[in-house]
């Protein structure tokens, strides 16, 4: 089981375990849509939902066409970068969030596993510039500041603030 307390959470006392143990389904992909849907029960969705290629492409995004409830959506697919996982989680069944003297305390389990997102826009052709692509961009900032420091960077560091000295 995997311990996940996000920065500002920790500061708010909001605890959270999440269970990535228990044998996901392997989506290999997730769909975002720009709606709620208010249901929480199995539906056919494949019967209904059927997206397509249209064979354009925009700013490097290969365009996809789908309809939902007699409206066109454009999106488009989107590989997880290497080394990460999508999952889809579900609050533990018959756990209630729980205060404690830390703070409020909530389960999670996996239920299904991805490794590529399709977003869909309602009104506009995807592109480069959309905030899902944009945010994939934090994952590489984020590698970048956790990167372990080797001692010959160490070594260069200090080199160069003595010869500022």
């Amino acid at each position: 089981m995997e311990h996940a307390t996000p920065p500002a959470a920790a500061a708010a006392g909001v605890t959270a375990t999440v269970d990535l143990s228990p044998a996901a389904a392997n989506l290999g992909g997730a769909q975002l849509l720009p709606c709620v849907i208010r249901q929480n029960a199995a539906a056919p969705v494949s019967d209904y939902f059927k997206p397509r290629s249209t064979g354009v492409e925009v700013e490097g995004v290969k365009v996809e066409e789908a309809f939902f409830r007699g409206r066109k959506l454009q999106g488009a697919t989107l590989a997880l970068p290497d080394g990460y996982r999508g999952y889809v989680l579900e609050k533990k069944s018959g756990e209630k969030d729980t205060q404690n003297s830390d703070g409020e305390f909530s389960s999670f389990v996996s239920r299904a596993e991805f490794q590529s997102i399709t977003y869909w826009n309602h009104d506009v052709t995807p592109s480069a510039e959309d905030s899902i692509p944009r945010c994939f961009h934090w994952l590489t900032v984020a590698n970048a500041m956790h990167k372990p420091v080797t001692a010959e960077e160490l070594s260069n560091i200090s080199a160069l603030q003595n010869q500022d000295n």
